[in-house]
C-alpha cells in the first residue's frame, strides 16, 4: 500500500501563497516553503514540476482575492461602479501590499496582456454609458485614469506614501471630473 500523502497541492498553494502575502515574491522558494511546511521539497515537486508553475498558482490565488475587493466594492455601493473599481485597486494595494506588487508590478515582459483587456471590457463599458463615449475614446480615458490611479495605488504598495483613503476618493473624484471636462471640450 502507497504511503498515505501528508503534504496535499492545497497545502502547498496556501503556503506559498502566505509566505508572499507577508514576505513578497522573492520570499518563494522551495526550500523556504519545506520550512514553513514541515517537510522535504519532495512534497513541493511531487505536486509541481516547477517553482514557476507554484508560482502562477500564487498568482491565481491573489487575484481571486484581488476580485473580492473589487465585487466588495461594486456591492457595497458607496461609490459609482468605475470610482468603486479604483477605489478596490487603491484598498488592495494599502492591504495587500506584497500581492499587489505580485500581480501589478511584476516583470510582464513575456505574458500575454489580451486577457486582461479582455477584463476591462465591462469597464470600458460603464465609461461609455455614464460619459456618452465611443468605445476607442472610452478606452482613452480609462487609460488616462488608470495610469493615475496606478501611481496613487503604487506608492502606497511601496509605502512612499501613506494616504486616507477618503482623501484618495476625494482626489479621484476631482481628476475624473477634469478628465470628464477635456473630453467634453
Amino acid at each position: 500500500m502507497p504511503p498515505k500523502i501528508k503534504i496535499t497541492k492545497e497545502q502547498i498553494v496556501y503556503t506559498a501563497f502566505e509566505l508572499v502575502k507577508k514576505y513578497g515574491d522573492g520570499a518563494l522558494n522551495a526550500r523556504t516553503l519545506a520550512k514553513e511546511l514541515n517537510c522535504s521539497t519532495q512534497p513541493i515537486f511531487s505536486n509541481y514540476t516547477s517553482m514557476s508553475e507554484l508560482r502562477n498558482d500564487v498568482i491565481a490565488a491573489a487575484k481571486e482575492l484581488y476580485q473580492s475587493y473589487q465585487t466588495k466594492e461594486f456591492s457595497d455601493g458607496k461609490y459609482p461602479m468605475y470610482k468603486a473599481s479604483g477605489m478596490a485597486y487603491i484598498k488592495f494595494a494599502k492591504e495587500e501590499k506584497q500581492l499587489f506588487k505580485l500581480l501589478f508590478m511584476r516583470d510582464r515582459s513575456d505574458e500575454k496582456i489580451s486577457d486582461e483587456i479582455n477584463e476591462i471590457d465591462n469597464i470600458i463599458e460603464i465609461i461609455q454609458n455614464s460619459l456618452g463615449l465611443p468605445r476607442e475614446t472610452a478606452i482613452a480615458f480609462h487609460l488616462q485614469m488608470w495610469v493615475w490611479v496606478h501611481g496613487i495605488a503604487t506608492m502606497i504598495a511601496t509605502e512612499y506614501l501613506e494616504w486616507d483613503l477618503d482623501m484618495v476618493s476625494q482626489m479621484m473624484t476631482n481628476a475624473y471630473q477634469g478628465l470628464k471636462k477635456q473630453y467634453e471640450s
